[in-house]
Formats: structure tokens, C-alpha cells, sequence
């Protein structure tokens, strides 16, 4: 154990090498099917919690005792997609139930009323490529004058920053192109890599029916949105049958690109949640200590300038338990639109997870789509975007100044 050991107290200085978190994944993997060495489980678990204790330490030592969000608006602009994830309850194909993209005017109206509601990310969501095999959506694109998606995305966000919201757009797989064209009217990009493990993606594994999430082609684009300059936004699936070592790689996968380029501004740790109707919708849940230990190694394996961020309608157990592991960031969140990729789990009210967040010592801060970081390194952040980003910056204020009086006043 004294290897494992040694990793831990050196999470606490920096990021773990790859040869350390590789082994405390393979350790904790093997550890709940070895019930024959108490001591050596009663060991493990004692070095969990300190990991835990050392991803706070690290999350303390560069981000300080601030929580951070972004207040947004959620535009599903179109569900249709090529992929089908055995998890997925978003996606559809023309005709099925439930199908369903953004018209202009929908697009328009939402913008208007999350402005009004103090919004100011506008998050674009969508289907991974739907243009390259319905025929009968880019037929209603044309119509409504555009030649892609992602013409029609950038008519979006340029719509939005009219209204004075920032866009962060996740439009799935994209070429360098489609990025350079969207990258001036966005504050920032994403795309979740998931998992970097080609096993899932075989017969009977969940990505075997999604050739977009071929780990390659995932990455491959985040590489390329670092050679643009584009701050970026990924993630990591927590229990779609990924093993713990996989979780690891997928994370090292993550680190290597940010050192290549220096653009990834966080990364998700989402938990899976069963969802009705989906091949998946019997599979296991990860439980809170799984996730929180998920949590505690992306955060000693990331640099530290890269945020760990949780949504906080997904995750089990306790926000006083995710700050402990390492959490500095949890992502969007709507007071008008649900979470169209997990309808059934509603965002937390602003005022109780700012009640939540102070009584475990942090403050609850609403932030613009791009980390604040990238607005003073030359090549990330346009002029123009810049002064849209300092437009919305008294309306953040307003909101911290609100969220830090509710929470004074929470039991």
C-alpha cells in the first residue's frame, strides 16, 4: 500500500502522474470484490478520505471557498441525432414521439425571456449531426433560410448576444471549420468526451449504436478546438459500465490535450441516472461514494486551472460532500428552462443551493460561460466577445449580491 499511499500525499502538492492514478483506480476497482482482507478494505477506505481531503485542499488552494455557476437559458435547438446511447432520453429520430426542433421564433422568445429572468449564459444544445442523415430536417433548415446547423446556430447566438446573453454552444461532433465559424459568437464551447474506452463501444456495450462517440473522433475534436483557441468545456460519464481505471484514462486523456493547448476551462463529472424507456433504464446507479471518489480524482489529476464541475440535479448525496471532494463549479443553471437532457431532474432553487453552499463554508457566485482565467490570455477571447462579457457583468453582480443576502438569511 505505501505506493498508493505516496500518490495520495502527492495529490495534495499537484496533479498525480499517470502511473499513480492508474494505480489508485486499479485499487479502488478491486476493492469491493475482495471481501476476504478487512484490513486491506479498512485501508482503502482510509485512503479515500484522504484523497478526498487532498482534492479539497488543492480545489482550496487555487479556487478558494467560491462556488460557481452560470445562470442560463436552455435551447434544445433540435433532438433529432444520428447516435442512439443506449442512456440517452433526448434524442429522437423524424416521426417518433416527441421529436422536436427549436423554430426561429421559439429561439427568439426563450432568448427574450431568459434575459428577463436574469440569464446570461444562453446554452445551445443538440443532437450529434441530424443534417447528415435526415433528409427531412435539412429541408426545414432551407426553409427557414439556413444551409446547415450550424448556420442556423450562429443566426442563434448572434440573436442572443443582441438580447445581451452570452451563448455556450454543444452541437456534438463539429469540424475545425464549424468550429472556426461559431468560435466568434460564442463565449466558449463543449463537448463531453464521456469516456475514452473503446470497449464501450461494442456490441452491447451503450456507445454501439453512436459512432460519434468513438473515443478518437471525440477527442480528436477537442484537440482541434485547442489549436483554435477556443476555451472548452468536457466531461466524463460516471457508471455507464465504464471501469474505474477507464474513468482514469478518460481523465489523463482530458489533462494531456489541456497541456497541449492550455483551453479546457472544466471538466464535468456527471453521474449517470437511470431513465425510463432506454435500453439502460434498469442499469445501477453509481452511489454517492463512488461519484465522490470519481470527483476527487479528476480533481487531483486536472491542473489546477481546470475546473471540477457537478450538476448538482444529478449528483446523489450531499453539496457539502461535493465541495469536500473537490468541486469548484456546478455548470448551468436555469430559473426557466428544465434540463432537457435529464428532464426529470430539476435544477436546485438558487437560494437553497446558496444555503447549502454557506452552510458548508463557500459562497454561491454566478459567472459568465467562460472562466474568468481566459479573458486576460491573448488568443482565447475575441475583443468583441470581451465587451459583451463586461456588458453582462453588472447583471452578475446583482445576482451574487442576491444569492449572498438569501443564503444570510437561510437556517
Amino acid at each position: 500500500m505505501s505506493v498508493l499511499d505516496d500518490a495520495v500525499a502527492a495529490a495534495a502538492r499537484g496533479p498525480v502522474d499517470a502511473a499513480a492514478a492508474l494505480s489508485l483506480a486499479a485499487a479502488f476497482a478491486a476493492a469491493p470484490h475482495d471481501h476476504g482482507d478487512d484490513r486491506g478494505q479498512g485501508h482503502l477506505d482510509a485512503l479515500a478520505d484522504e484523497l478526498t481531503a487532498a482534492a479539497g485542499a488543492r480545489r482550496d488552494a487555487r479556487w478558494g471557498r467560491t462556488a460557481w455557476f452560470s445562470p442560463k437559458v436552455f435551447l434544445p435547438v433540435t433532438n433529432l441525432c444520428k447516435n442512439a446511447c443506449d442512456y440517452c432520453s433526448f434524442r429522437r429520430s423524424p416521426g417518433q414521439a416527441g421529436e422536436w426542433t427549436m423554430r426561429p421564433d421559439e429561439i427568439e422568445s426563450w432568448l427574450g425571456r431568459g434575459r428577463e429572468l436574469g440569464c446570461v449564459e444562453a446554452l445551445l444544445c443538440l443532437g450529434d449531426s441530424p443534417e447528415r442523415v435526415f433528409a427531412g430536417y435539412r429541408q426545414t433548415l432551407a426553409e427557414w433560410g439556413h444551409g446547415s446547423t450550424v448556420e442556423y446556430l450562429v443566426w442563434a447566438c448572434e440573436r442572443a448576444l443582441d438580447m445581451g446573453l452570452l451563448p455556450h454552444t454543444n452541437a456534438g461532433i463539429l469540424s475545425a471549420e464549424e468550429m472556426r465559424r461559431l468560435a466568434p459568437v460564442n463565449a466558449s464551447l463543449g463537448l463531453m468526451l464521456e469516456s475514452a474506452s473503446e470497449r464501450l463501444c461494442q456490441r452491447g456495450m451503450p456507445h454501439h449504436r453512436a459512432p460519434d462517440k468513438r473515443p478518437a473522433v471525440r477527442l480528436a475534436m477537442i484537440d482541434q478546438a485547442g489549436a483554435l483557441g477556443i476555451p472548452f468545456t468536457t466531461g466524463i460519464l460516471v457508471g455507464i459500465g465504464e471501469t474505474e481505471v477507464e474513468r482514469v484514462e478518460a481523465l489523463l486523456a482530458i489533462r494531456d490535450l489541456h497541456r497541449r493547448h492550455g483551453h479546457i476551462q472544466e471538466v464535468i463529472v456527471q453521474s449517470f441516472r437511470a431513465r425510463p424507456d432506454v435500453p439502460m433504464s434498469a442499469a445501477p446507479e453509481p452511489g454517492e461514494r463512488e461519484l465522490l471518489r470519481a470527483i476527487a480524482l479528476a480533481r487531483v489529476i486536472l491542473d489546477d486551472e481546470v475546473a471540477v464541475q457537478v450538476p448538482p440535479n444529478l449528483t446523489p448525496g450531499s453539496v457539502k460532500a461535493m465541495l469536500a471532494a473537490g468541486v469548484s463549479d456546478f455548470g448551468g443553471i436555469s430559473p426557466l428552462t428544465p434540463d432537457y437532457i435529464s428532464p426529470g431532474y430539476p435544477w436546485p432553487h438558487l437560494d437553497q443551493l446558496a444555503a447549502a453552499c454557506a452552510r458548508a463554508g463557500f459562497s454561491l457566485t454566478p459567472r459568465p460561460p467562460v472562466h474568468a482565467g481566459f479573458l486576460d490570455r491573448p488568443g482565447f477571447v475575441p475583443a468583441v466577445m470581451q465587451a459583451h462579457i463586461r456588458a453582462a457583468a453588472p447583471r452578475l453582480d446583482h445576482l451574487a449580491a442576491t444569492l449572498h443576502a438569501a443564503a444570510e438569511t437561510q437556517p
